[in-house]
């Protein structure tokens, strides 16, 4: 496919035409426009987010992306919904820094808690600019008009109307909005127009069909790698054998056999382009290198808990604490505590990332994958030294990215090939550059205790983390040491350490949750660099949090669902555990029951959590092969509960994705490395679920609530997977496995 595209595509031609570059599988609807000019592209400005074809329809102007969610039809629908339009009627123009403000990418899962409140509220205010033109047009007051299908009606006379399309079609609103800026998640805006009650919604709560499913199956929608530029050349980066390692020397002529082949070397960073790709290939695999000696002293993967408890505290953090919790613990007539480790993950994504940069007249244009586009076109920018708004970033599908995987390398990598050679350039990693060299989700131990009194009552809690900080490089790819090419290339350090607690609202008289940060096994350029991998860091933190409820629950002989309904204190948390634990048929225990028939072993376990307002409780179903170890999540039931509902069916489809994944995560997924390099680079040195072991039934419980903004579901479920199947296969095996991956070798481990 040559996808030959010119930045001014959309923008040289606004006085006339714009043309609606949209989501893969939308129908691009064209509207002709007047001589006017779009105003600039400021948060304060309502056509910053909004503006209606001459046919009467909307264009919205996205300034996030869709992960393969349809979180995009999910925008699309609250705007319609505000707009009193139909849903095929408004189209999304996402993830391109040209038609869109910053909205922080997609983050957090915010794509509909921030990005789609704030075109749904631009659209609002755009409603009740078109019921005051319509007034002015009809002179009837705008207290006594109403909307309908993008039409503005007399609510006393329907003969009374005029269409969105002749009050403003092909022309921008001009109105101001009030705007607050949340770094990295997004815009607040509010205008004079009022969302609608809920008791209205329409379009709200109903599941259209998602746009961009057929043109995937039918291969006709662009991905990343098919974006070319006339004149340009492929790129390929080498990285070296050992980490921290820098080329000493190039031989030049082992690769003088292949046409048109030119090396780029700055510092650390080495790669060479040619104007075909294979030849870029075989140079990369061709050309001959010196390598410093290097000693990272990486510990292993198998040493790595060792060297977390033992390595000096960067940084520490704690909630408030809640009550005495050193006089608990110092009362208590026995306590109970556990240690839970988890390792390094890769982003592991479908392929490898692809960034393709076009030069022309002192400007760039950059397509990538990244979830967040208009971050990455300003590390492009910084890369190269051109001002901002000289460099355009557009999002186009790549093969996925939840959080920081390849994919703003790859950009920052083409940016620097592209300022030394002054060249378009594609450039697309190996497996081996994008499962070898992303940025890792941390390695991490976590302790937790209970002080239990005479009675057998849980009187203290405590939990405490110690790990790699989860912005060792910063998720948003905007800055030269974020990226492996800057970092490369020796610019100043700025790690972050952060690290968090898990997020639940158990009730216990006394209660401590705290953390601290190791420094980098690698400061600069390392493969086990580590960033935001999906629900940054809620995997781990409860994994052993849930795991541990569930284990003093047993040790202070109580059900652990019951636990869970006596010591939470918010409504909704204990309504998510009753739900789930209803739906899956619960029954109640308060030791593992070990139901084995033959060599297989059922069990059930339940785990619950938080997540930036979004609950979610999760029963597992598995079954355990006692003869070889292996375990499979056959059964979830899923309790959600992530305020109003937009779409019922994406949200379905978001959950389930999240179970495959966190269980892939749960079962296989720990990086590889040895005292050297990562040597988890392909599928086989890095395994994930496949589609044999997917569950059988992934049970959905939908909790709508209405009245309470949405909080995002792309992340929540995936929080409490890994506790729950640990706490089954404890239920089925009586083994309690207390580090993740559970591999087969662990569980038989156990189990003698």
């Amino acid at each position: 496919m040559n996808m030959q595209l010119n930045r001014r595509t959309l923008l040289a031609g606004a006085g006339a035409l714009t043309v609606s570059v949209v989501l893969p599988g939308q129908q691009a609807r064209a509207a002709v426009f007047g001589a006017e000019k779009r105003p600039p592209l400021k948060p304060e400005n309502l056509a910053s987010y909004v503006s209606i074809r001459a046919d009467g329809g909307a264009v919205c102007y996205w300034g996030k992306m869709d992960m393969g969610q349809g979180t995009d039809l999910g925008c699309a629908q609250m705007v319609a919904e505000e707009l009193d339009l139909p849903i095929e009627r408004v189209d999304i123009l996402a993830g391109d820094t040209g038609t869109s403000v910053n909205q922080g990418g997609a983050s957090g899962s915010t794509g509909i808690q921030m990005g789609g409140v704030a075109l749904a509220s631009a659209a609002a205010e755009a409603r009740h600019q078109l019921v005051q033109m319509g007034s002015k047009h009809l002179g009837i007051p705008a207290d006594q008009l109403r909307t309908e299908n993008g039409t503005v009606i007399s609510k006393t006379d329907p003969s009374k109307k005029v269409t969105y399309g002749d009050l403003i079609g092909g022309r921008f609103f001009d109105t101001q909005l009030e705007w607050n800026k949340q770094i990295g998640n997004g815009l607040f805006v509010k205008g004079a127009g009022q969302r609608k009650p809920v008791a209205d919604y329409k379009v709200i709560g109903a599941s259209p069909a998602r746009r961009d499913v057929a043109p995937k199956v039918t291969g006709s929608v662009a991905f990343s790698v098919d974006y070319k530029i006339p004149g340009m050349v492929h790129a390929r980066v080498i990285r070296p054998p050992v980490a921290g390692a820098t080329p000493i020397a190039v031989d030049e002529a082992s690769v003088k056999n292949i046409p048109g082949v030119r090396i780029v070397r700055e510092q650390m960073f080495l790669a060479v382009v040619a104007p075909r790709e294979y030849d870029a290939i075989k140079a990369a695999r061709q050309l001959k290198v010196t390598w410093s000696e290097s000693k990272p002293n990486f510990p292993g993967n198998a040493k790595v808990y060792d060297h977390i408890r033992s390595a000096p505290v960067v940084e520490k953090g704690a909630d408030k604490d809640v009550g005495d919790v050193d006089a608990a613990f110092r009362n208590a007539a026995r306590i109970v505590e556990a240690t839970y480790e988890w390792p390094f993950q890769s982003h592991a994504s479908m392929g490898p990332a692809c960034a393709t940069i076009e030069l022309k007249d002192g400007e760039a244009t950059l397509w990538t994958g990244s979830q967040k586009p208009h971050y990455t076109a300003e590390g492009v920018a910084n890369m190269m030294g051109l001002p901002l708004d000289k460099v355009r970033g557009i999002w186009v599908p790549g093969p996925g990215c939840y959080g920081r995987n390849d994919a703003g390398d790859a950009a920052a990598d083409a940016a620097l090939v592209a300022k030394i050679t002054g060249k378009s350039v594609r450039l697309q990693y190996m497996r081996a550059d994008a499962t070898g060299w992303d940025a890792k989700g941390p390695a991490s131990v976590h302790r937790a205790r209970a002080a239990i009194d005479k009675d057998g009552a849980i009187i203290g809690f405590e939990f405490h983390s110690r790990g790699f900080s989860r912005l060792d490089v910063n998720s948003n790819e905007s800055q030269k040491h974020d990226n492996l090419a800057g970092q490369m290339t020796g610019v100043p350090l700025k790690p972050q350490h952060v690290f968090n607690t898990p997020e639940e609202s158990y009730g216990f008289p006394a209660k401590r949750k705290s953390w601290e940060t190791v420094a980098p096994l690698l400061d600069r350029a390392s493969p086990l660099r580590s960033s935001h991998l999906r629900d940054p860091l809620g995997p781990q933190l409860h994994f052993a949090s849930e795991s541990f409820i569930d284990e003093a629950a047993f040790a202070t002989n109580q059900d652990p669902v019951a636990l869970r309904l006596k010591t939470l204190k918010e409504p909704r948390d204990v309504a998510v555990v009753k739900a789930a634990a209803e739906k899956a048929g619960w029954q109640p225990r308060t030791a593992a029951r070990k139901q084995v028939t033959g060599d297989i072993a059922r069990g059930q376990g339940i785990a619950y959590s938080q997540r930036n307002g979004t609950r979610v409780a999760v029963v597992a179903e598995v079954e355990v092969n006692l003869k070889t170890g292996k375990v499979w999540g056959r059964k979830f039931t899923v309790a959600h509960d992530c305020g109003v509902i937009i779409n019922p069916k994406q949200l379905t489809l978001t959950i389930e994705g999240n179970v495959c994944q966190g269980l892939s995560r749960a079962l296989h997924e720990e990086v590889k490395f040895n005292d050297t390099a990562v040597t988890s680079v392909d599928w086989e040195t890095y395994p994930i679920l496949d589609m044999t072991e997917a569950p059988e039934t992934v049970d959905v419980v939908l909790i709508n609530m209405p009245d309470i903004a949405p909080s995002g579901a792309g992340e929540s479920s995936m929080r409490p997977l890994a506790a729950a199947v640990a706490n089954a296969i404890y239920d089925a095996t009586g083994v309690r496995l207390r580090q993740a991956p559970f591999t087969p070798e662990r569980l038989k481990a156990g189990l003698v």
